[in-house]
């Protein structure tokens, strides 16, 4: 199976690829999508280049399912809601690809793949070129979109099957799914 993550902001939006066989996690790509290109005034502008950024990733890597981290509600209500429209576009993008979209917090991703929720983005970097035995740690907002991809690699099976079960409850989850 291959997963692709998305780590969604208006400026700079993190993608990672992985591979996923067994417990087994293989690297693909990471990176980033920019939207410099754009006039910093220009919001639909930007929400486009995302949108057809997150498109050209599922063409060039045709991953089977995605994973978007939630938004957090920040101290600053605009920030707070231009960062909610760039994932907007994100999840809006890969959907029309029809993907399979699951979602996780900062929180649970840290806790996934650091050993705790507070870790700081250099440990989550750390972590991730550790676990995917990279020669280098990948650049922050790809490093998270590559760590919401094993957080969903590891979690995405357990909660499938408990879905299977009905032993989920979609709303009360621990992690959040949207299909």
């Amino acid at each position: 199976m291959r997963i692709l993550g998305i780590d969604p902001g208006l400026r700079t939006t993190g993608f990672g690829v992985l591979d996923v066989e067994g417990s087994a996690l293989r690297y693909v790509a990471s990176g980033v999508i920019q939207t410099s290109s754009a006039d910093i005034g220009n919001l639909p502008a930007r929400l486009k280049i995302l949108f057809d950024g997150i498109c050209e990733l599922k063409a060039r890597y045709q991953p089977d399912s995605a994973v978007v981290e939630i938004v957090f509600v920040n101290v600053n209500p605009k920030a707070t809601l231009l960062l909610g429209q760039a994932r907007g576009a994100c999840v809006t993008a890969l959907v029309s690809c029809d993907l399979p979209v699951a979602e996780y917090t900062a929180l649970q991703m840290k806790q996934a793949v650091a050993g705790h929720g507070r870790a700081a983005k250099e440990q989550v970097q750390a972590m991730v070129q550790r676990l995917l035995e990279l020669p280098s740690a990948p650049r922050p907002d790809a490093a998270d979109a590559l760590g919401l991809a094993i957080t969903h690699a590891h979690a995405g099976r357990t909660i499938d099957r408990l879905h299977a079960a009905g032993l989920a409850r979609s709303t009360n989850s621990m992690y959040r799914r949207a299909r």
